[in-house]
């Protein structure tokens, strides 16, 4: 199991939009797992390949207090929506962030599980906001992009600054 490194706004390579996994076989199985062990140490619920300049079309999340339950989306799709509903987010690509986004309150996704069997599960709540906010990372979206520019613009600035202080 590796530790893999998290892009961090302002980085371009979060705004790619991630491939199709072809083939669910040992390599990927490897990925989800160097995925979890990446997400757990952060500490944070999800991941999405993205986020660790793997352009691929994977999340892994764990919703649970103890790492008992967790999910594992390759080429997730949203089958169905309903509702709205208004949630603080955070993202480990933009550690410190929080701000209210309203998503969808309720949504069904179609996905490949760890084995590659197909799936579909229906989630609400926290566990919907998650397999949304995850699922924009693999087109290359942020939660930023839910805000106003200006709001957006000050939030890029102070991780432009954190980093350079970083250095």
């Amino acid at each position: 199991m590796a530790l893999l490194d998290i892009l961090t706004v302002p980085d371009v390579r979060l705004q790619k939009i991630a491939r199709p996994v072809q083939e669910v076989d040992d390599s990927i199985r490897a990925l989800v797992d160097d995925m979890f062990d990446t997400m757990y140490d952060a500490p944070g619920i999800g991941l999405a390949a993205t986020q660790i300049n793997v352009h691929k079309r994977i999340v892994v999340m764990d919703l649970s207090e103890d790492k008992s339950e967790p999910i594992v989306l390759i080429n997730p799709e949203l089958v169905a929506q309903d509702g709205e509903k208004t949630m603080q987010e955070g993202c480990l690509s933009i550690p410190g962030v929080f701000e209210d986004i309203t998503r969808a309150a309720v949504v069904t996704v179609r996905a490949l599980g760890r084995d590659g069997a197909e799936f579909e599960r229906e989630a609400d709540g926290l566990l919907a906001a998650c397999i949304q906010h995850e699922m924009d990372h693999l087109d290359g979206k942020l939660f930023l992009d839910y805000l106003t520019p200006l709001k957006r613009s000050r939030i890029v600035k102070k991780m432009e600054k954190q980093q350079r202080n970083a250095r």
